[in-house]
């Protein structure tokens, strides 16, 4: 049985895109404060996160006690210009960078959950613990957009108890 976790990403790859749909495009660009991030650039926040986390999972599967670089997030969300972009174009990215994410984490031999890595200065994190953090970080964002998630935690707190079982 896969981990928890992987079932909860194959269905946020099933059940989010409706629901960030449902945002118009000039929605997706407001900024609740001037300092905060517009639904547009937290969306393209989880872009960068599924790039950086894409080559932790890949790497950490091939190496045991992987040193892996932070990212500066704002610095990366400038760079990538997301308040510029299309809302339905980072959905449609979103959905692709999730899909490689997801593949690459279907791959992990079992034995290799157990592996571990750094991410700049932490302390050593299991591959398991880094693929569970990027589910966690990608649900409290998708709530921040205005998305809902509690029917996805449920699901998932769903699938942990049968695992446990």
């Amino acid at each position: 049985m896969p981990a928890p976790n992987i079932i909860v990403l194959r269905d946020l790859l099933q059940r989010v895109p409706p629901r960030l749909r449902s945002i118009s495009n000039e929605a997706a660009q407001t900024k609740p404060t001037p300092s905060a991030w517009s639904p547009k650039e937290e969306l393209g926040h989880l872009l960068d996160s599924a790039a950086n986390n894409h080559q932790r999972i890949v790497r950490a599967q091939f190496e045991n006690g992987l040193a892996m670089p932070g990212y500066e997030q704002n610095r990366w969300v400038d760079v990538h210009g997301y308040q510029q972009r299309e809302w339905s174009e980072l959905i449609d990215t979103w959905q692709v960078f999730n899909r490689q994410l997801l593949a690459a984490a279907e791959a992990i031999p079992d034995a290799a959950w157990a592996h571990t890595l750094t991410v700049a200065a932490s302390e050593p994190l299991t591959l398991q613990f880094v693929f569970d953090d990027y589910v966690d970080h990608m649900l409290h964002h998708l709530k921040h957009i205005g998305i809902e998630v509690n029917d996805l935690k449920s699901n998932a707190s769903q699938l942990d108890k049968v695992g446990a079982a």
